[in-house]
């Protein structure tokens, strides 16, 4: 199986690589565009801003083979963010729109902004990515953005805000938490997108 994690220049590529690999796979990084027509699951890290990532992916030209792959793909954080219509990041940034929502600036309430740190996610039961995982679990999040709970989500979480932690759309998924870095319950929901 060819597993392809897009190089979007972000900082997070290696970890995402590292624990893929530990699953017993051979992640390819890569950008160019005969090699993700050729995945059989792509996935799409990201730390850092919509703008940067979003250059990379158009400087590529890699829009169109995102919309149009027809086989597993799972946006994480950032990668996550940009499969939303358009981010609220800067100036408006027009992004991939795989779902037909906006990424939004967390409101802090009195939080820290960016949330960095562990938190409880709720999800649905019967969706495969989250099998073997109890409702309820917490996973590590990164972000100052955040897509609000959309008719595609499948999980969602607080901070201020209850946002989308997760969604699903054909063969499309986000997760907003980084499950490179969520121990074992992030390494098992690897293994279930890995094996969908």
């Amino acid at each position: 199986m060819l597993i392809v994690i897009l190089n979007t220049g972000c900082a997070n590529i290696y970890s995402v690589k590292t624990i893929i690999h530990k699953l017993g796979y051979k992640p390819i990084v890569s950008s160019d565009y005969n090699t993700i027509l050729n995945a059989d699951k792509l996935l799409i890290p990201g730390i850092g801003t919509a703008s940067l990532v979003m250059n990379n992916v158009k400087t590529y030209m890699l829009v169109n083979i995102i919309k149009a792959f027809p086989k597993p793909i799972l946006g994480i954080c950032l990668g996550m963010q940009l499969l939303s219509l358009s981010s609220k990041e800067g100036l408006s940034i027009k992004t991939i729109g795989i779902i037909n929502n906006q990424t939004e600036q967390l409101s802090n309430y009195g939080k820290h902004i960016p949330h960095i740190g562990w938190n409880k996610v709720i999800h649905q039961n019967k969706d495969l990515l989250f099998k073997s995982i109890e409702n309820g679990s917490y996973f590590y999040f990164v972000h100052s953005y955040s897509v609000p709970l959309c008719i595609s989500n499948i999980a969602s979480s607080i901070y201020g805000d209850l946002y989308t932690a997760a969604f699903k759309i054909n063969s499309f998924f986000g997760v907003q938490f980084h499950p490179e870095r969520s121990g074992i319950l992030g390494k098992q929901l690897l293994r279930n997108f890995l094996e969908l």
